[in-house]
């Protein structure tokens, strides 16, 4: 069985520049709820400075919170947003960083090390009750730096999987400029020195995020990320658009097999909302096949 993490709430909104009403984001998340996604990302305790559309943060997780068998996860960047995190009462707590230095400097505005460091300190004072999720961006590819060295990254995670035990590590092609055959390698050296701890985060920005999405099952991964209507975006990673659409990699994964536990009309449904809230920038591939939509 695989777990799917719906990441439209957070990640599909976050570069949209008008402001998304508050209302607006709960009824997606409802929406998602109701066709059975059960893990979603709602928002991020950001600096409303650098990430404008993520003030409402706190409103949204306190209406995803009253959802049964939800489980919200919230991305932190710094000790102010894990203490407002921890305050919300989100379920999982996102960290994040970059795999290259020029990345980290320009979505963070610090170094790798000094990154790392914070972080460690923020892993090592999660409360136990409290999940994790540590984001590796730009781990296949950097606008900066191009195809990122698989021996660095490698070596990140050596790194970070001694933090803590039980944490999830995703691994994200920030992008989009994966190759499969890359993935699966990166994917599949990952779990055999870590374990089968790791998640997938992919970018349809060069029309590959389903091939990598099951690129990465193949390499052993069972959590991987998407976007309803494939919404979204990295402010900081320029020419990246949006992510794999959630209905294309269900899609996918329908047809090989593998439950996936969401329901197909009121994904399409969810989706259709996602692609129409003002500013998003629609992607993914189902919604537009009438054989998919009668199906």
């Amino acid at each position: 069985m695989i777990q799917l993490s719906e990441v439209s709430p957070r990640d599909g909104l976050q570069p949209v520049k008008n402001f998304v009403p508050t209302a607006v984001k709960i009824a997606l998340v409802q929406k998602l709820h109701a066709a059975g996604l059960k893990r979603m990302e709602v928002g991020s305790f950001v600096s409303p400075k650098a990430i404008p559309q993520m003030v409402d943060t706190g409103e949204v997780l306190r209406a995803a919170l009253e959802l049964e068998g939800l489980e919200s996860t919230v991305l932190v960047p710094n000790r102010r947003g894990f203490d407002a995190a921890l305050q919300g009462g989100a379920h999982r707590l996102g960290f994040f960083m970059s795999a290259t230095e020029a990345h980290n400097q320009s979505n963070l505005n610090r170094s790798l090390e000094d990154g790392l460091r914070e972080l460690s300190a923020l892993v090592r004072d999660t409360p136990s009750d409290k999940k994790i999720r540590f984001n590796i961006s730009c781990v296949y590819h950097c606008p900066f730096e191009g195809v990122v060295p698989e021996d660095a990254v490698a070596r990140l995670v050596d790194r970070i999987a001694p933090l803590h035990a039980g944490m999830e590590i995703s691994l994200c092609d920030t992008t989009g400029n994966a190759a499969p055959d890359q993935v699966r390698r990166v994917m599949g050296r990952a779990i055999r020195e870590h374990g089968p701890r790791f998640a997938f985060h992919g970018h349809d920005t060069y029309g590959m995020g389903v091939a990598n999405t099951v690129a990465a099952y193949e390499a052993g991964c069972r959590v991987f990320d998407a976007a309803a209507g494939g919404i979204g975006g990295c402010p900081y990673a320029p020419g990246a658009t949006g992510n794999v659409a959630m209905e294309d990699v269900v899609w996918a994964f329908s047809r090989m097999g593998i439950e996936t536990g969401v329901h197909w009309a009121g994904l399409l449904e969810a989706a259709d909302y996602a692609a129409g809230i003002e500013g998003a920038t629609p992607g993914g591939r189902m919604r537009g096949v009438p054989a998919a939509r009668a199906a």
